[in-house]
């Protein structure tokens, strides 16, 4: 058992498919593809076999269904059987392709050849941490980082909370930034963000990346940052937002995603609060990012 693995598939509707994602992630799921079914979408997510027993995956199948009575669409199809290591790779490598994102990057899976383009290419194997970029919060994130660091930008030192697969931290040193400090609770996400780091030529000394949430990044950082970024669920921002000032130098910029559209009121108020100003607020489908920038007093 603990060398497999639950996939778990679920056929929903279209415009069901980004809360799902964001259930699936709650749920402790390490990653997530989607194809077309027909009409509808066909989304398959992958968790640890140790992490789960059969009553906690009926569990899921019923708050899927909670949320999409709420949301006013059909319940979905849930399904799950126990696969292994090799099946898990497979399965991985079967359903994620190169994807374009915003107008500068590409991300390519590790084990294919990266197509001949002038976007800046991110490879990427995030192995069972989150962030493979398909999710609709990690595309905006990146299209932040597009905003903030412009193709001709150099320098500059950025923090990167709950970095995940590290897919955030290599935009940022391949759009031009020196150095990138990075930290995730999850005790797999360090090292598969390092070993991204390295897959895409950078330099090991660019990416610190630790287990640990912002104490440990205040901890980590020699001098205030001049960029934030964080995409994490709604809860765990509001968490963090009060801390932000520890970090930051005084017109330190922010791409900040993981956020559902009804939370967007609460992590607003929260933001101006603690003494950022709200550039834009980017919105696809249920989910939406911020762009901020630290008030000068």
């Amino acid at each position: 058992m603990g060398n497999s693995w639950w996939e778990i598939e679920v056929i929903c509707d279209r415009d069901l498919e980004d809360a799902l994602y964001w259930r699936l992630e709650r749920f402790g799921c390490r990653g997530t593809a989607s194809t077309d079914w027909g009409m509808d979408r066909a989304v398959r997510a992958y968790l640890p076999a140790v992490q789960a027993q059969l009553l906690d995956l009926s569990a899921l199948a019923l708050w899927l269904q909670q949320d999409a009575a709420m949301m006013e669409f059909e319940p979905p199809d849930v399904r799950w059987r126990l696969i292994d290591d090799e099946d898990w790779a497979r399965s991985w490598q079967k359903y994620w392709q190169p994807l374009e994102v915003g107008d500068r990057f590409l991300i390519c899976p590790a084990w294919l050849t990266p197509p001949e383009t002038d976007r800046l290419t991110i490879r990427l194997d995030p192995g069972a941490a989150f962030g493979t970029g398909t999710h609709p919060t990690t595309q905006l994130c990146l299209e932040g980082i597009e905003m903030r660091l412009p193709p001709g930008h150099s320098g500059g030192t950025i923090a990167d909370i709950g970095c995940g697969s590290g897919i955030l931290s290599i935009a940022c040193l391949l759009s031009g930034a020196t150095q990138v400090y990075a930290v995730d609770t999850d005790p797999l996400a360090p090292a598969a963000a390092i070993s991204n780091a390295a897959l895409n030529d950078l330099a090991p000394d660019r990416l610190i990346a630790e287990q640990g949430s912002i104490e440990r990044l205040i901890q980590l950082v020699p001098e205030e940052c001049d960029g934030i970024v964080c995409n994490i669920i709604a809860e765990t921002v509001l968490e963090l937002i009060p801390h932000f000032n520890a970090i930051a130098k005084p017109r330190c910029w922010g791409a900040i995603g993981g956020i559902l559209i009804d939370r967007a009121s609460d992590i607003s108020v929260a933001l101006q609060k603690h003494g950022w100003q709200v550039g834009a607020l980017w919105r696809r489908g249920n989910w939406c990012s911020f762009n901020i920038r630290h008030r000068q007093d």
